[in-house]
């Protein structure tokens, strides 16, 4: 496993720290980040809300990172060896540093910590996601639109109840629109294993999927779709530049303002523990720039289905849905709350896969 370190400091920033915790110097803020930055998905996105961090506070704080952190034991290390090196928060990025980041921020109660998808909290760790599912179900519309097969294909890593939002919303976002729609789901077991994500691609077209999309970390299913002449749909970043004929958007996460929001407030003496859970109304879920090839008439139709979720006035998950094996799971008139959401570890009709 490769760590590594970095710290950037930009310019400086006045006026943001009362005149005693100015005087100790700059905020330390740490990241942890479960593969490498690279130049797209899920890290780089985290990587680019450090980087705003700096821009906007300038020398009021000194940030630092370390990449490629496995989840488990080496991440417990990691995370108490930033707490010792004297970093007043720590941002934790994926769902399986949850355990090792509660055992750490007991062992230090007065140091902030953050953990980014998961739902154990205490008075020093707060835990902060997207509502993902938000961006998957409008990208569903636009594959139900754009299939001619009816056939999707889905790379997922993990079957945890975050992953699981995204298929069914996905579905249920392409059936509302062509109820033919079949998803078939092939499992990585992995965050971030581009080997493993262009197999299970490559796998999902000989079945004829004409449209994929994932929830892994890497560009390869975006890749495998340019080589094979195959719709995608990418996840966590912008990966156009990997698929510039066949990407046709991707479900991006903005953690820009949240991170630049928890630091101030540890500045100002302000911070609470609590979980925040944000979609497109608060900005942290938008979809990338549609490809060329998405014609106007479904870019508006995308552009409205957005609309509406942002406003609150449609959910993803309300009823009627049946479930996998076609039993009613959400009854007409109603919808899930966001304690069912988060709880999820079920398929809706249409997905072809286990969990």
């Amino acid at each position: 496993m490769r760590l590594s370190r970095r710290t950037l400091l930009a310019t400086p920033a006045l006026g943001l720290l009362p005149r005693a915790a100015s005087a100790a110097g700059p905020l330390k803020v740490a990241f942890v980040y479960v593969s490498p930055i690279g130049d797209a998905g899920w890290t780089f996105q985290h990587e680019l809300g450090r980087r705003a961090v700096d821009a906007a506070l300038g020398d009021a704080v000194k940030t630092s990172f370390v990449e490629n952190v496995e989840e488990g034991a080496d991440a417990e290390r990691v995370i108490r060896k930033l707490a010792t090196d004297g970093n007043d928060l720590i941002f934790t990025t994926s769902f399986g540093y949850m355990n090792p980041t509660l055992k750490v921020a007991q062992q230090f109660p007065k140091l902030k910590f953050e953990h980014a998808t998961g739902y154990k909290r205490a008075a020093n760790l707060a835990t902060y996601s997207a509502r993902f599912y938000e961006g998957r179900f409008a990208t569903g519309v636009l594959a139900g639109r754009m299939t001619k097969s009816a056939i999707m294909g889905y790379v997922a890593a993990f079957p945890i109840p975050e992953v699981l939002q995204g298929i069914n919303a996905f579905t249920l976002g392409a059936r509302s629109v062509n109820p033919k729609v079949q998803v078939k789901v092939v499992w990585t077991s992995s965050w971030f294993d581009p080997g493993k994500e262009r197999a299970a691609a490559d796998t999902l077209i000989a079945g004829g999927a004409d449209i994929l999309t994932h929830h892994t970390d890497s560009t390869a299913v975006a890749q495998a779709g340019e080589e094979k002449g195959v719709f995608t749909i990418a996840y966590n970043s912008d990966q156009s530049k990997y698929g510039p004929k066949t990407c046709l958007t991707a479900v991006t996460h903005n953690w820009n303002d949240y991170y630049i929001g928890r630091v101030k407030a540890v500045m100002a003496g302000t911070w609470t523990s609590g979980d925040v859970w944000g979609g497109f109304k608060q900005g942290m879920t938008k979809l990338a720039p549609y490809n060329a090839a998405v014609p106007e008439a479904v870019r508006k139709e995308v552009d409205g289905q957005i609309a509406v979720l942002a406003a609150g006035t449609a959910k993803p998950f309300q009823g009627p849905v049946n479930d996998q094996a076609g039993k009613v799971k959400i009854p007409a008139g109603h919808a899930l709350s966001d304690k069912d959401i988060a709880d999820m570890k079920w398929f809706v009709e249409g997905v072809q896969g286990k969990i």
